[in-house]
């Protein structure tokens, strides 16, 4: 029998982002100090070279933050995402929705911290990146555990680690692409999916990010009827990573003649500095010198739909557990 008097937690799993100019350098002295991600000589050197990396990087990073408001609009979204998603869940049961940044604030320790002085102990971390990769849901997961070992034996953690053919965020997406293509009124365009990138070493390793992004698009695909290109963005180091880039699959498709794009930020679910900046600006810049004109498809954000599609992820989670009946 389900035992509905405890509240259950979920917490959404999220990258973060600098809400602030001067954040910048310390956000991305954070990111490159996660060796799971990126191994920067020695362990003990970690650190160090991350610094150092964090100083030279963070006057480029910071131009593009300024273009696109000053900050990141992530944990803004993932604030609002998680109210709307609370909404949905109190039809059902007691719930509170949290959120826990992997690199920048809420840490996980302290949004543990506020649920455990709740006494809320059964927790549900729910992944907002769609396909597992272990650079980023896998990463999140482990620092979550990791924060919870400082709390012996409270908490009870399940996990939803990826969700790549949930029915609700695949139309989401189709009705995305619907709406995208309505902009070229009616002329052909090509259809581009854009994922960040990923060195291609994980995938040799076993990481299923991308055939969870094959799952995705053979998924819409049924729906729109509609063939598209997968690349990939958001390189950065000297690694070899998973082609083709964006940029080179914008400039093969000019090269065949190609006049029109919709792009869709297909492992993105909310706006941020890769959706407004990377793609809105730079990619759309690019795009015009290549004689082609690109339009993005919305983001997710707090769409009902979307929204209703995390609610199921959870319920059916909550009630795996006997948690809900």
């Amino acid at each position: 029998m389900a035992d509905q008097s405890q509240s259950i937690g979920v917490i959404l799993l999220n990258l973060g982002g600098p809400e602030r100019l001067e954040d910048v350098e310390p956000f991305l002295y954070n990111l490159f100090s996660d060796r799971q991600i990126i191994r920067l000589g020695p362990a003990f050197l970690q650190k160090p070279i991350a610094w150092m990396i964090a100083k030279r990087r963070a006057p480029k990073s910071r131009k593009a933050y300024a273009l696109i408001g000053g900050g990141s609009p992530l944990k803004s979204l993932t604030l609002q995402q998680g109210e709307a998603l609370e909404k949905e869940l109190g039809k059902a049961g007691r719930f509170q929705v949290v959120m826990a940044m992997r690199y920048w604030r809420p840490f996980a320790r302290e949004t543990l911290q506020k649920l455990a002085d709740q006494n809320i102990s059964r927790i549900i971390a729910l992944t907002l990146y769609p396909h597992y990769s272990k650079a980023t849901t896998g990463s999140s997961l482990e620092d979550l555990h990791h924060a919870a070992a400082l709390f012996p034996d409270f908490f009870d953690i399940i996990e939803i680690a990826a969700w790549p053919d949930q029915p609700d965020y695949i139309q989401c997406l189709a009705d995305s692409i619907a709406a995208g293509l309505k902009q070229y009124k009616g002329d052909v365009a090509e259809l581009v999916y854009s994922a960040h990138s990923l060195p291609v070493r994980f995938i040799e390793e076993g990481d299923p990010y991308l055939e969870d992004m094959r799952k995705t698009i053979a998924a819409v695909e049924k729906i729109t009827g509609i063939k598209g290109h997968l690349c990939f963005q958001s390189r950065s180091g000297p690694v070899e990573w998973l082609s083709p880039s964006t940029p080179d699959m914008l400039q093969q498709l000019a090269g065949q003649g190609c006049s029109r794009v919709l792009m869709v930020p297909i492992s993105f679910v909310s706006d941020h500095v890769e959706t407004l900046y990377e793609i809105d600006i730079q990619y759309r810049e690019l795009a015009e010198t290549l004689g082609m004109t690109l339009k993005r498809t919305e983001s997710l954000n707090i769409r009902p739909r979307f929204i209703a599609g995390l609610k199921k992820l959870v319920e059916a989670a909550a009630r795996q557990k006997k948690w809900l009946s």
